[in-house]
């Protein structure tokens, strides 16, 4: 069964607060809402750091910077994140509105050294969320006269977690090549219900009927990744970097189960098959500047989504056809700290971030695309105060700011969403060089 979307059709939205990760219709197909990649750091310079190569960051995009962790020493990174999401919907001479609030844990990453010039790296991220709930009730006069009031409903949850285990590699001076297995698991459930509230006779609700999808994912994806640094001293340094993922079958098991009644529901159909959404082939290029005072980063990336799921096409309710397309994305970010080594003034050594993105989204509605883009802010406050053991470790917060879709003509005939998001992260980040070192005492 293929589950009807209102992305591109008038709803009613239920807008409230829970635990789940996105509340969005326009994760209703596929995986649902794709989360930025990256630590805090990373995100609040608009996701850039593919050539990111720093000894107290943790580099989720690319395998290779785990090369560049510091001998005899441990870096680890967690932190949550809380979502406010806004939708807006024309419809006829009104337009309709919502809003929904969400907080989770956001990632756990940590990476240390094995060898001279060997790095491991590990992560715990949330790769996509789905989570809508939507309604309409039908207002055809034919289907009135017939037969009485029908409403739609559509409902749909989960999460999918990505997994990541890599090692990084200086080969020689400089140059640094990583790879890394990553595992996708999750659950995603959609429901979508038809229910005749009250007949022509007035004689209250007749009979509903329910369809649940219920996809199970469980699979293995790879990445690789390189670094050069054709500058590096201790003035300066300017690395290029680059990333691949390979993409392919997720299959996901998908349980598709409709139930029909009145007073007595029945089983009307029961059926388990194994779905082709694939993950995309993804290359990200970017540059990386830093001093001691300044970075500069900049990333482009491509998802070729298309030519995997190039047959994976539902037709929405509205009549029209929602189909995946390759995408492209541009991030820019920079980061000022006035002086690291100030002893005096602590708003010295803080880090101030900000950053933008902006790429489209991987899937259109009845031939439309949608863009997106984003700003993001943020700052990094040392723990050296803590004491000296800590090192770099510090307390990172940031903020986003996002919109997807617009009012213009086109958009507005196909119900289009537009969607404005606000994101709220707090992140620590602990470095220590005395995990690995012998006390000189008992």
């Amino acid at each position: 069964m293929a589950l009807l979307s209102a992305v591109v059709l008038p709803v009613a939205v239920w807008g409230q607060s829970s635990s789940i990760n996105a509340f969005s219709p326009y994760s209703m197909y596929g995986l649902g809402e794709l989360h930025t990649p990256g630590t805090l750091q990373s995100r609040s310079m608009g996701g850039v750091g593919v050539a990111m190569r720093h000894t107290g960051v943790v580099n989720l995009l690319n395998p290779a910077a785990y090369s560049a962790v510091r001998p005899h020493s441990f870096l680890i990174d967690f932190g949550v994140e809380g979502q406010n999401f806004y939708d807006a919907q024309k419809y006829g001479d009104r337009t309709l509105r919502n809003s929904y609030n969400s907080i989770n844990f956001r990632d756990i990453a940590f990476q240390l050294p094995l060898a001279k010039r060997l790095g491991l790296g590990f992560s715990l991220t949330p790769y996509s969320s789905v989570g809508y709930r939507m309604k309409q009730d039908v207002e055809d006069d034919q289907i009135w006269g017939n037969i009485g009031r029908v409403q739609y409903q559509w409902e749909g949850d989960g999460d999918v977690t990505e997994v990541k285990l890599g090692l990084g590699w200086e080969v020689f001076k400089n140059f640094s090549i990583g790879a890394a297995a990553k595992y996708y698991w999750g659950d995603i459930q959609r429901t979508y219900r038809t229910a005749v509230l009250e007949n022509i006779t007035g004689g209250g609700l007749i009979t509903d009927a329910t369809g649940v999808e219920t996809y199970s994912i469980s699979r293995f994806q790879a990445q690789v990744g390189i670094q050069w640094s054709p500058i590096n001293n201790r003035q300066r340094n300017l690395t290029v970097g680059a990333a691949y993922d390979i993409g392919g079958d997720l299959s996901p098991e998908v349980n598709t189960t409709v139930k029909t009644g009145d007073v007595f529901t029945s089983v009307a159909g029961d059926d388990t098959k194994r779905l082709g959404l694939k993950l995309p082939q993804q290359v990200t290029a970017g540059v990386y500047y830093q001093t001691m005072r300044v970075a500069l980063g900049a990333d482009y990336t491509y998802c070729d989504w298309r030519s995997g799921n190039s047959r994976l096409v539902e037709r929405s309710a509205a009549g029209f056809d929602v189909t995946y397309r390759n995408t492209h994305s541009v991030k820019l970010g920079v980061e000022y700290t006035p002086n690291r080594n100030d002893v005096r003034n602590f708003l010295k050594r803080w880090s101030y971030r900000a950053g933008v993105r902006y790429g489209n989204y991987a899937q259109s509605f009845g031939g439309v695309g949608v863009d997106e883009y984003a700003v993001t802010l943020g700052i990094g406050i040392p723990l050296r105060s803590l004491g000296s053991v800590l090192g770099a470790s510090s307390v990172n917060l940031g903020v986003e700011v996002g919109r997807r879709g617009g009012f213009d003509r086109i958009n507005e005939q196909i119900g289009m969403v537009r969607q404005t998001y606000f994101k709220f992260a707090v992140g620590v980040t602990l470095f220590g060089d005395y995990w690995f070192v012998r006390p000189k005492y008992d």
